[in-house]
């Protein structure tokens, strides 16, 4: 296995890794009409040899149980910045909880400078450092410990992921609540049709926010809602083979073919309802590093939210 991972990075080293998890999942798993192509042999293909990355910290027998009996289920996104040279931090965690029962979604975003102790390792520092430290085991270990949770599926994406993917389904359209430019582009306040290359620099603004993180998160979170509404389209199902050739490139998960042909037909609905919460706390710098400390109350709170989810 770890030959495997040496070889898929080393074949993608120069390509940057996105700080969102783009919903992929949505495209594969929780769309309408996603079922209807998962019979065919090159996804089979693409989703076993190319996008599945098995880690020790998930129980996939439990999570199977938890599928077939359709009960809600907690995915984590990561969205991996991974430069040559820099194994690279995982900018973007989202905790997507779903729940086929009640027909509905959750996505909660843990800010990347949150202070946690690093599951197996020790060392407490911002949360996504984890990535950094022991890969995607090791950054499921530590979010499953932070929130004290269980995580069925993780997927991870880089940055080419956004554009190509937003592209696939032809665009995504957005809210917008607030003018700003960013890269080459000017967002103006309203509903916006995105494409790729815009998708990522509209999710990319930070600085010019008055929410900082909190709003690119927010415009993260929008933009995987976006991907979700066009994945449940008849056109992006026909887009199957540009959806592919995508997703071979970019993700990686723990999941296999016959997992997501289980999620596509247990919990297709889940995507009518979806619900956002971001995680806040009380920011400082500590040895010239920039935390963000969550509160007791905080923690508590987000752990209640995604296990009680569907209660």
């Amino acid at each position: 296995m770890e030959e495997r991972r040496r070889s898929k990075k080393k074949k993608r080293r120069k390509k940057k890794r996105w700080r969102i998890l783009l919903a992929v999942l949505a495209l594969l798993l929780v769309a309408g009409g996603v079922y209807a192509y998962m019979i065919l042999q090159d996804v089979r293909t693409t989703v076993n040899e190319d996008l599945h990355e098995s880690v020790a910290s998930i129980d996939n027998e439990e999570t199977k149980q938890k599928v077939d009996n359709k009960d809600p289920i907690n995915i984590l996104l990561l969205g991996v910045d991974e430069r040559e040279n820099d194994v690279g931090r995982s900018d973007t965690m989202i905790v997507m909880t779903l729940d086929p029962n009640n027909d509905q979604m959750q996505m909660v975003s843990i800010p990347r400078d949150t202070r946690a102790e690093i599951a197996n390792d020790g060392r407490v520092t911002r949360i996504n450092h984890a990535y950094a430290y022991g890969g995607s085991d090791m950054a499921v270990n530590t979010v499953e410990n932070f929130l004290d949770i269980d995580l069925d599926y993780y997927i991870r994406v880089n940055m080419e992921g956004l554009s190509q993917v937003v592209d696939a389904v032809n665009g995504v359209t957005v809210q917008n609540d607030m003018t700003f430019t960013s890269g080459n582009y000017t967002f103006e306040e309203g509903e916006l049709e995105l494409d790729g290359q815009e998708a990522l620099s509209y999710v990319r603004m930070r600085k010019n926010d008055p929410n900082g993180d909190l709003g690119r998160n927010e415009r993260q979170r929008e933009v995987i809602t976006g991907i979700i509404d066009k994945g449940a389209s008849l056109d992006a199902v026909n887009k199957v083979g540009n959806v592919m050739d995508v997703l071979g490139d970019n993700v990686s998960t723990n999941m296999q073919f016959s997992d997501m042909r289980r999620l596509a037909t247990n919990y297709s609905s889940a995507r009518k309802n979806t619900s956002t919460y971001q995680m806040s706390g009380d920011g400082r710098m500590v040895n010239g590093m920039y935390l963000i400390f969550m509160s007791d109350a905080e923690i508590q709170n987000t752990h209640d939210m995604i296990v009680n989810f569907g209660s």
